[in-house]
């Protein structure tokens, strides 16, 4: 995209990486050390705006020079937060809580340049057919999906075979709503920097 300058995204996920680079941008990625603690009762919410903006202000020293972007997903259902897992027996549990049921994705995504900042979130509605557990099995051992929040990759086997339906953006499920970032890297690309 010969209209936006280059930018940061501060984010070590493989998936917004690609998702970025398909989408035809030019960025370059930093790892940041950001805390992922939240203060006691936010809603969820609540909590992916706070990390993510978490993420914003640990990259100090680029907003100065680019635009910088970062992003959170969280995974939910009625109550509960369902982040990366520990292990296979935390992933295993996770997704046969999952099965047969609807949850909410929710990313929510920073745009900051010097003292510029811009947030704004996406929320999916996944709803997984009844999994046995020889699948989720099968998943854990061949995907390895500790990485993952909700311990699964859409983009992979167990979304194939697993998901019964989606209502909103399939990209935000795999970590970054592409219409929407799409348009505000656009569109802020132009206010922030003419």
């Amino acid at each position: 995209m010969k209209s936006v300058p280059p930018f940061i995204l501060a984010s070590a996920s493989p998936r917004r990486r690609e998702l970025l680079q398909e989408a035809g941008f030019n960025f370059n990625v930093v790892t940041v050390t950001a805390e992922e603690s939240y203060p006691g009762g936010l809603n969820p919410q609540k909590i992916v705006d706070y990390i993510a903006m978490q993420k914003l202000r640990a990259c100090g020293a680029y907003l100065h020079k680019f635009m910088v972007v970062t992003a959170d997903t969280l995974v939910f259902k009625d109550k509960r937060i369902f982040s990366k897992p520990g292990d296979k027996e935390h992933a295993m549990n996770m997704l046969q809580a999952l099965s047969d049921d609807t949850h909410k994705v929710t990313t929510s995504v920073c745009l900051g340049y010097k003292k510029h900042v811009h947030q704004f979130s996406v929320t999916t509605l996944v709803t997984f057919a009844p999994l046995t557990n020889d699948e989720i099995t099968y998943y854990i051992d061949h995907y390895m999906p500790l990485d993952k929040a909700g311990s699964y990759g859409i983009q992979e086997w167990i979304g194939q075979i697993g998901v019964k339906s989606i209502e909103g953006s399939y990209t935000n499920v795999v970590g970054l709503p592409m219409h929407e970032t799409y348009h505000n890297i656009v569109s802020y690309s132009r206010k922030w920097f003419g």
